[in-house]
């Protein structure tokens, strides 16, 4: 999987948010792009390893981050258990599906989860099992506005899209009546 990774991830078309051939567009801001910088120069520190990506592209202005993979890093690290809001993808090995399933909710976070699978019996299991507010299979960033998205645990509250969305516009008001004989005078 890590040899895929590395060479269809410098394959996808970053850059200006105007071309529709763009998947990836800038980070929000300098700050941003710093945190991004900053996490990936950490993670490399510790001792994980830049498989590609791992540094800012220069695009004739915007803060452009190269789409980054990351392999090698310990499974506590700040790169693999905070989110990085950043093209940063960190890949962790595992041999069995206990395993992949602590892994991936063995983060105080839980915005999104990903499945990559051809056993859709497989993919069921464990998207049950993911605490993540949404969870995609063979696929990413998968929206429609008639499904609801937002995070759990530390990734927020909420939901945008579908019926959920509607609840943060609401006031419930219960009235309770007593139709008892005499319960009022």
């Amino acid at each position: 999987m890590l040899g895929i990774l590395e060479g269809a991830v410098p394959q996808v078309p970053f850059g200006d948010i105007t071309d529709p051939a763009t998947v990836i567009g800038p980070l929000a801001n300098r700050t941003q792009l710093e945190k991004v910088e900053a996490a990936v120069a950490a993670a490399r520190a510790a001792g994980a390893r830049i498989v590609t990506g791992g540094e800012r592209a220069d695009l004739g202005g915007g803060f452009y981050y190269r789409p980054t993979v990351i392999a090698d890093a310990a499974d506590d690290s700040a790169i693999v258990a905070e989110e990085t809001f950043g093209p940063v993808l960190t890949v962790q090995p595992f041999d069995t599906e206990e395993e992949a399933i602590a892994l991936a909710n063995g983060t105080p976070y839980g915005l999104a989860s990903g499945i990559q699978t051809s056993d859709l019996a497989k993919a069921h299991r464990v998207a049950a099992r993911l605490r993540a507010g949404i969870t995609w299979v063979n696929g990413w960033a998968l929206l429609d506005p008639s499904v609801p998205f937002g995070g759990v645990k530390a990734s927020g509250w909420g939901r945008e899209g579908g019926p959920e969305a509607m609840a943060s516009y609401q006031k419930s008001h219960s009235i309770v009546f007593n139709l008892e004989q005499g319960a009022a005078r």
